[in-house]
């Protein structure tokens, strides 16, 4: 009898996992999984203690039904040193959980990324109070959905060994710093701290929404298995998942919105670490960092170089009040914030058409897609794409189909080209390049010295799309981008697809400045005209009138 599977964190099946089943304090069977990660067995229905043990994977009991109907699906974890915190963000002396993972001894420790990597405290060290005893355990099935719930299974029950962490006073992006004691292993994770009250006229949006569309701990992001889990775990994922499968856009998102299972912040994310030693002007190392935390981190370090002042928010932050923007000048979003709640698009574009609100946006393919928070620990992604596009990023109306929509936030709420004046499209995708100058007699090339046709922009960090500022993800003017949008410069990427700066201003005294491409931050460090451009656009949105009444 099939009793189920049994697979790691990745949702690969785990094959000579050896299984005990115990009922009425009796052993019933003692098994091995096969090389599919399955589970047979000649068990009676009911219920059982199920005991698992595999050489490198932490051993567990589980509780489980065994019911020929359904199969359970066993979570293994393998060593190693893993975390995250929780809540994800928080206000100045507000309290978050650290959630460490380890099979030896850890050091503990809190730095704030800025212009320098900032050593805050050491939180101390961790354990075991008994054998392996600062090992978590994974929940069976589909954890993806619920979080993994780390420190609920025999963490809480002494006072004396809390594992809290306070915001500092300084709003920023702080990182915890996890390393093991015999090994050397290391990871990090990655906490927004936002101010208890408003302390700066910028206001900077991590794009924590995108962090989490990414992560695929556990077998699910909005990229792998995004629906749901299969029936059964991967063997091989060349042979396996749908994303290889399956040709065209279906394999992701052909999917109706309903059919998308949520997906739960409460996970560890692997693309959010940053190494031990790394600075804020070195190489960005990896596939996933050149999007998220560490790739942000370099506009953060650019703008203390530069002496701006800034406060920093979470994407949840902005969806629930805590940021005010009426207490800002300028709001900043970066690298990839490709996914935003409805209730923040309509936020921003409020402050910015009618309340006189200042908007950079200096990042590529954003505000592409809708999400629903489930709360403050989950998302729904509304990622539906119709098939028949073959992989593009716009879409016929599913409602018309002689209307062509922009983006899967033009099929839900509206194109995001109405408040960023651009709009990602397939040309460029992967490529990198400099921009060229359409408009050198704009403010916003003051002092760079930049002449229409001149090349800038051709430094750069990133090492996953390596080639220049205009890269990666490219967003472009469209039907949809308001009247009055000046284009400024334009990247050199292959097939037309470079990015389009552009900047437009509102009635009310608002205005939105946008680059329009992933790659774009990378350069700030590196590239002395995208710093001077980007310089003169905050210099400029800060002096400008606030709010004009009566437009």
């Amino acid at each position: 009898m099939l009793i189920g599977y049994v697979s790691d964190e990745r949702y690969v099946a785990l094959a000579d996992v050896l299984l005990e089943f115990q009922s009425g304090g009796q052993t019933r069977a003692i098994v091995r999984s096969t090389p599919r990660g399955a589970v047979v067995a000649n068990l009676e229905p009911g219920e059982y203690v199920v005991t698992l043990v595999k050489e490198g994977y932490g051993s567990k009991h589980s509780r489980m039904t065994v019911d020929s109907r359904r199969q359970h699906h066993f979570r293994l974890l393998s060593d190693g040193i893993l975390g995250y915190v929780w809540p994800r963000s928080v206000q100045t002396g507000g309290r978050s959980e650290f959630r460490v993972h380890a099979t030896e001894p850890y050091r503990l420790s809190l730095w704030r990324y800025g212009w320098k990597r900032e050593f805050v405290k050491l939180l101390g060290w961790f354990d075991e109070h008994g054998p392996r005893a600062v090992m978590q355990i994974l929940p069976d099935g589909d954890f993806t959905q619920t979080g993994v719930g780390w420190n609920r299974v025999g963490y809480g029950n002494n006072a004396h060994h809390t594992q809290f962490v306070v915001g500092p006073e300084k709003s920023g992006l702080y990182y915890l710093h996890a390393k093991g004691e015999r090994t050397g292993e290391f990871f990090s994770f990655p906490w927004v701290v936002a101010p208890a009250k408003p302390s700066a006229p910028i206001a900077i949006l991590a794009s924590t929404n995108t962090w989490l569309a990414y992560n695929n701990f556990g077998g699910r992001s909005n990229y792998i298995n995004a629906h749901q889990l299969p029936d059964a775990p991967v063997v091989n994922a060349r042979q396996d998942l749908i994303r290889y499968t399956h040709a065209g856009s279906f394999n992701v998102w052909g999917y109706q919105d309903h059919e998308y299972l949520p997906l739960s912040f409460e996970r560890p994310e692997i693309g959010n670490v940053v190494r031990e030693h790394e600075e804020v002007t070195d190489p960005i190392k990896g596939r996933l960092t050149c999007g998220m935390a560490p790739a942000e981190w370099r506009l953060l370090g650019w703008m203390e170089r530069e002496g701006f002042e800034y406060d920093c928010y979470s994407e949840w932050q902005l969806h629930n009040g805590d940021l005010d923007l009426d207490s800002y000048k300028i709001l900043m979003i970066s690298v990839h914030p490709e996914y935003w709640s409805k209730q923040m698009y309509q936020k921003v574009k409020d402050w910015v058409w009618n309340r006189g609100g200042k908007l950079i946006y200096l990042g590529g393919n954003g505000l592409n897609c809708e999400v629903e928070f489930l709360g403050e620990d989950r998302l729904r992604f509304k990622t539906y794409l119709a098939p028949s596009t073959g992989g593009a990023l716009g879409m016929p109306d599913p409602a018309n189909p002689e209307i062509y929509l922009d983006s899967r936030m033009h099929r839900t709420v509206e194109s995001e080209a109405n408040l960023l004046g651009v709009v990602c499209t397939d040309t460029g995708i992967m490529t990198a390049a400099p921009y060229r100058v359409v408009r050198d007699d704009h403010w916003v090339f003051a002092g760079t010295g930049l002449k229409n046709g001149d090349l800038f922009g051709e430094k750069s960090l990133q090492e996953r799309i390596p080639g220049g500022a205009s890269g990666h993800e490219t967003d472009k003017r469209g039907p949809h981008s308001p009247p009055g949008t000046v284009l400024l410069a334009k990247g050199i990427n292959c097939d037309d697809g470079g990015a389009e700066i552009v900047c437009y201003e509102t009635q009310s005294g608002g205005a939105v400045f946008s680059a329009g491409s992933i790659t774009y931050v990378p350069c700030l460090l590196v590239d002395d005209a995208i710093s001077r451009i980007t310089s003169n656009v905050i210099t400029r949105f800060l002096t400008m009138p606030d709010f004009v009444s009566g437009q």
